[in-house]
């Protein structure tokens, strides 16, 4: 089975009360995903049909990659990118590294495989403490693939960290996080420790391009680097399909519904209105 493809970033940047210049370590999340426009499903089976299939970046990940590289930006650093994934991923890790990230890691072992967002999120998180002292970990709000969402919030359990959904943006002042969350019909603002986990709200920005001259630079400077569980030293029933309490038996498409194609003739918008809800009653709808 293939492994879960889960990219990190961990960016450097700079500041405390003093002035005093000292690195700060952001880590952001970015999943590897097949692209489900194209995704069809074995009719014998019920399963994913992946021969052929394309993998892309996840795309909501790519606002949280965004916001770190303008972290960066703002308060100076560097960063680098770690993705459970499998070798496959590599060309994920590339296109991160295009953007301005400074050198990846890829986490690629069959011993990782099968894994659901339990073990997966444990695995990511016993990475990062391999990485660390870190401050801020970034996340998107949610995958394609599945839309769990369950990733951010896991891997700050099990770093008992706090966590915060549906950010737009992050400061950094006085050694704390200042952050800027939006809800349906309101923005709210809190302060956070460090560290802290953020997932960062799908659409909240425009993801910058790759740069040709970035992905040459990782190139020459073999910016990417492949950990197994020889380097992080995991218990095999923890990881894997071994650690994973979910199990997917079946996959059934949803059924094809022919549409009957009825429209109202007529301008009265109360008759429209009348016609509509008797159609919903005769079909069974429930109207209370």
């Amino acid at each position: 089975m293939p492994l879960n493809g889960i990219i990190l970033l961990a960016v450097k940047v700079f500041s405390t009360d003093s002035g005093e210049r000292m690195p700060l370590k952001i880590i952001v999340g970015v999943k590897w995903v097949p692209n489900t426009q194209v995704v069809n499903i074995d009719p014998k089976t019920g399963t994913l049909i992946r021969e052929g299939v394309p993998s892309i970046i996840n795309p909501h990940d790519l606002n949280a990659v965004e916001l770190a590289l303008s972290l960066k930006e703002r308060y100076g650093g560097s960063v680098t990118a770690i993705s459970m994934a499998p070798i496959s991923a590599k060309m994920g890790l590339e296109f991160i590294l295009g953007m301005g990230v400074d050198k990846a890691i890829l986490i690629s072992d069959p011993t990782f495989a099968g894994a659901d967002t339990l073990a997966t999120s444990y695995t990511l998180a016993k990475a990062i403490e391999k990485l660390s002292p870190f401050d801020i970990i970034l996340v998107g709000q949610e995958t394609i693939d599945s839309s769990t969402a369950h990733i951010g919030a896991q891997i700050a359990s099990w770093l008992k960290i706090p966590y915060l959904y549906y950010v737009t943006d992050v400061e950094i002042l006085d050694k704390k996080l200042r952050v800027k969350r939006r809800l349906e019909r309101s923005i709210e603002i809190y302060e956070l420790p460090i560290p802290s986990l953020i997932a960062v709200a799908m659409k909240s920005n425009k993801p910058r391009p790759v740069r040709l001259l970035h992905k040459l630079r990782a190139k020459m400077e073999h910016a990417v680097e492949i950990w197994s569980n020889r380097e992080l030293r995991l218990n095999q029933r923890c990881v894997g399909l071994s650690g994973s309490p979910t199990r997917v038996e079946k996959i059934v498409p949803t059924p094809s519904i022919p549409r009957k194609k009825e429209r109202f003739e007529g301008s009265d918008v109360k008759e429209a209105v009348r016609w509509l809800l008797d159609k919903l009653e005769k079909e069974g709808v429930s109207l209370v």
